[in-house]
């Protein structure tokens, strides 16, 4: 008995030692870092105190000014390099993307088909996989699925409607009605269902789409472990997504296409794409085609993607409108100006020249990345000229998106809301990678036409009809959500809403 408790006291104080010595690993190299945790790592705050892009931020300004290029993190017990260079920053993204190619995040194809999806899959069928979805956003494709987006903002028009009176100004919470709306596009673009939840909050598409975004199969504790431990969650064949959420999106992507194919109904949307390529595995041509699980995935990820991230950046942009009513004002004249010039109706390149509403949109991005941090990971040795840059095989790298955001020697005082950065003159005069709410380089995000068509008409569709102003209920600052990834609103966004006469 007595040497059984010893082999115990050795093995656990071989494994202190060396979980010591890794912890060590950025002091053992000089790089600034703040000294972690012995099980959360540098995230100790994350999820109960701090959202993890404002660890980041916050990691990014402490560290930017070092001779470094980069501080030192631990992502609980993964070696983590959090970049505060943007001549690096352009390195990983773009110049050196070779080294920098894969997230590093979790999917497991082979038990969770929904998981491997084009933002998380790696290696060499990621690149085969880009290449044969990037035909599907082009131009041309979101010129044929502009219809579809314009008469559900007509839908959101009606709503709104319904809920305000002339001379009134109900307070409404409008994250949830405007997420009714993108779930409505998303719906309808990537698997041909009129969902009807503009008119039905209750819908089973928003229900169970809310769920596919904020419940996972084992919750936090094993998420932890899904995301800090990836390759070994996928070896013993552990699940991200809830089985209720995984059979509804299965059943409806199998319906769609057995429909699609009986009637040969086309409708130019995202689907349509997908079924094309579905087609051509079906008859063998594998290189230019995709199996029912890759489908599946992709059309799961188009609808968690734009209805989350649009919806959201919907609802910031108007809560800083309503604080800014100068900028609403300047906002509503340039809509009514080019709807005047296309007989007041919505088209394709009359929302393209509506320059001050993208400009808004930038801007509300660039105060709320929906996605705060980039992820990327090391697949060997990153040995450039200068040592100072050298980063291990196997090591995370984060790019913190908010932190370059609020960098005030890139963006002058960045608490302030001012669409006016995003000019032209005034993009070109700022070095690039200095705005990723998309990311940037080869893996930037594929649908990001699609997500600014999307909140440029539901957005010129309210502020050509409404005004939002503050209300006594409006939160100042708005609380996020600590325990997401994505960067949301806590307590939703209420807002006044007076109609206004046309």
């Amino acid at each position: 008995m007595s040497m059984l408790f010893t082999l115990i006291a050795l093995t656990l104080s071989l494994l202190i030692f060396f979980a010591r010595r890794h912890l060590q690993y950025w002091r053992r190299r000089n790089i600034p870092h703040d000294v972690p945790h012995p099980l959360f790592g540098n995230l100790k705050d994350w999820q109960n105190k701090r959202h993890i892009g404002h660890i980041f931020r916050d990691y990014y300004l402490k560290y930017k000014d070092s001779c470094y290029p980069f501080a030192g993190f631990f992502f609980f017990f993964t070696k983590t390099v959090v970049v505060t260079d943007l001549d690096l920053v352009k390195r990983v993204l773009i110049k050196d993307f070779n080294h920098f190619e894969n997230r590093g995040i979790f999917y497991n194809e082979i038990d969770d088909p929904l998981s491997a999806t084009l933002f998380s899959i790696e290696g060499q069928k990621w690149r085969h996989l880009r290449h044969k979805l990037t035909p599907t956003f082009t131009s041309g494709k979101m010129k044929n699925m502009f219809p579809i987006v314009v008469k559900v903002g007509e839908e959101m028009d009606t709503i709104f409607k319904g809920k305000t009176t002339f001379g009134e100004s109900p307070v409404l919470e409008v994250v949830d009605l405007v997420a009714r709306y993108t779930a409505d596009v998303i719906g309808n673009c990537a698997f041909g269902l009129n969902c009807n939840s503009l008119h039905n909050p209750e819908a089973e598409f928003v229900t169970i789409g809310k769920r596919a975004v904020v419940e996972h199969r084992y919750g936090n504790m094993l998420d932890i472990f899904l995301f800090g431990f990836p390759k070994l969650s996928r070896r013993l064949r552990l699940k991200l997504n809830v089985q209720e959420v995984e059979d509804f999106y299965t059943r409806i992507v199998r319906e769609t296409i057995e429909y699609r194919l009986k009637t040969k109904e086309k409708r130019n949307d995202f689907m349509d794409s997908l079924i094309e390529m579905y087609k051509n595995e079906q008859a063998g041509n594998s290189e230019d085609g995709l199996t029912f699980n890759e489908l599946l995935a992709q059309a799961f990820i188009f609808f968690v993607a734009g209805f989350e991230t649009s919806s959201t950046t919907m609802g910031f942009a108007l809560f800083e409108l309503a604080r800014h009513q100068d900028v609403q004002d300047k906002l509503r004249e340039e809509i009514n100006h080019v709807l005047g010039k296309h007989n007041n109706e919505f088209t394709y390149e009359g929302v393209k020249e509506m320059k001050f509403l993208e400009q808004v949109v930038m801007e509300t991005l660039r105060i709320y990345p929906v996605l705060a941090h980039l992820s990327r990971v090391t697949e060997t040795d990153f040995s450039p000229e200068d040592p100072k840059y050298f980063i291990a095989k196997g090591t995370n790298v984060v790019i913190p998106a908010l932190g370059i955001h609020f960098d005030p020697e890139i963006y002058p005082d960045p608490e302030k809301f001012k669409p006016e950065r995003f000019t032209d003159e005034a993009i070109a005069e700022r070095p690039s990678c200095t705005w990723l709410p998309f990311g940037e380089g080869p893996r930037n995000c594929i649908g990001l036409r699609f997500g600014l068509m999307q909140a440029c008409v539901g957005l010129a569709y309210l502020i050509r009809g409404y005004k939002f102003s503050v209300a006594p209920e409006t939160e100042i600052p708005i609380q996020v959500v600590p325990k997401s990834v994505l960067l949301s609103a806590k307590n939703g966004i209420h807002l006044k809403v007076e109609k206004l006469s046309k």
